[in-house]
């Protein structure tokens, strides 16, 4: 689901950026009050487990890959606009570091995941969940539901942005210049894998940690619970306890993922319309898009997709350190120095925030803002 680079068009790209922008505005400013108290540590830990958890390449059909984003716990934890934020900063991470999306496509992905995925994810678990207890099975029920169905809806917005470029841009004989297939091709290819194996992945991890986030820190799911307590009931407990310090079990799972990212590795192909412009050319790749597809693959890539394809050059692409001669262990290596550049990041976030609020007295105070 991650679109690389020449894929989409620039206006479109273009386009993406822009609508992406004022959520990224209103994320910021709901989220101050997080990121300028001991809460930095919940951003943080919730933007490494959608990084990591994404490292989790699964088969699907048509020897493609996919993997789950995390869209659907973030959610249920942070609210609508801190998953935003939180998945936003892994997204940026990725392409930045790893090649991982586009650098021109980063608003698009974003659009896509961070911004559609929670607010889908938020709304299915509201209305499902309703007023439930905080330990109710109910909220594990919609929790699963809210995640399959937000990573099902940020794939079917993927699939037409990859389906409208045929009809949108084309060059003076009518072949596509970007992503070749149109949507009664791009839609079946995208969305048979996430309705099935990478929809029930996203539905198992929400699921999972809502279920063990009611045996272990219920107060962690105030937030997006305001029918059962106030919502800032959950902040100033966590606050209370300090950030690092309720943060700390979730940490310990996120090392132990870490740990096994490798299997990531074991999921043989590439993910619909992720291949490079060199795999066109290739005949047993182009035999592989071909039958991903359901549709011929051209013999070369579309003149756009080629030249859009090397505007970044990640330092680490596709994971793999090149001075590492191992690839499990350079695999478990670019997990932990993404994990480190995504604190990082918060971290900064935290300190321009805090900065940005000292110097406007409109803003809100820490501790007297709603999140949601």
């Amino acid at each position: 689901m991650h679109i690389p680079d020449g894929y989409l068009s620039p206006a479109t790209c273009g386009t993406l950026y822009v609508a992406s922008a004022p959520f990224w505005y209103i994320a910021l400013r709901k989220v101050q009050r997080l990121l300028s108290t001991r809460l930095v540590p919940l951003i943080a830990v919730f933007a490494a487990f959608s990084f990591v958890v994404m490292m989790f390449n699964l088969p699907l059909p048509g020897g493609t890959t996919g993997h789950a984003v995390g869209m659907g716990i973030a959610t249920i934890v942070l609210g609508p606009w801190g998953s935003m934020l939180a998945i936003s900063v892994a997204l940026l991470i990725q392409a930045l570091f790893f090649g991982d999306g586009g650098v021109t496509a980063f608003g698009a992905n974003c659009f896509n995941m961070a911004i559609v995925g929670s607010l889908v994810a938020y709304a299915v678990y509201r209305l499902v969940a309703g007023r439930a207890a905080l330990t109710s099975s109910r909220r594990v029920v919609a929790a699963a539901l809210a995640g399959y169905l937000a990573i099902n809806a940020a794939a079917l917005i993927a699939a037409v942005e990859f389906g409208l470029q045929p009809l949108l841009f084309t060059d003076a004989s009518g072949a596509p210049l970007y992503a070749p297939y149109p949507l009664h091709i791009a839609i079946p290819a995208m969305m048979i894998g996430h309705l099935t194996f990478a929809g029930l992945a996203e539905l198992i991890v929400s699921a999972g940690l809502v279920a063990y986030l009611q045996r272990t820190d219920p107060a962690l799911l105030k937030l997006t619970a305001p029918g059962v307590a106030n919502s800032e009931d959950g902040v100033r407990e966590v606050a209370r306890k300090g950030g690092w310090s309720v943060t700390r079990p979730l940490w310990v799972g996120l090392a132990v993922l870490m740990i096994a990212t490798p299997l990531g590795l074991l999921a043989a192909g590439t993910a619909w319309g992720e291949w490079g412009p060199s795999d066109f050319a290739d005949p047993a790749l182009r035999a592989q898009i071909t039958s991903a597809s359901g549709a011929s693959a051209p013999a070369v890539a579309p003149a756009g997709l080629e030249r859009l394809a090397t505007v970044w050059t990640a330092p680490l692409p596709d994971y793999a350190p090149p001075f590492m001669q191992s690839e499990v262990f350079g695999y478990m290596m670019s997990a932990l120095l993404g994990v480190g550049l995504i604190i990082a990041v918060t971290l900064l976030l935290s300190w321009l925030l805090r900065r940005n609020q000292q110097n406007d007295p409109s803003l809100p105070e820490p501790g007297s803002a709603h999140l949601l």
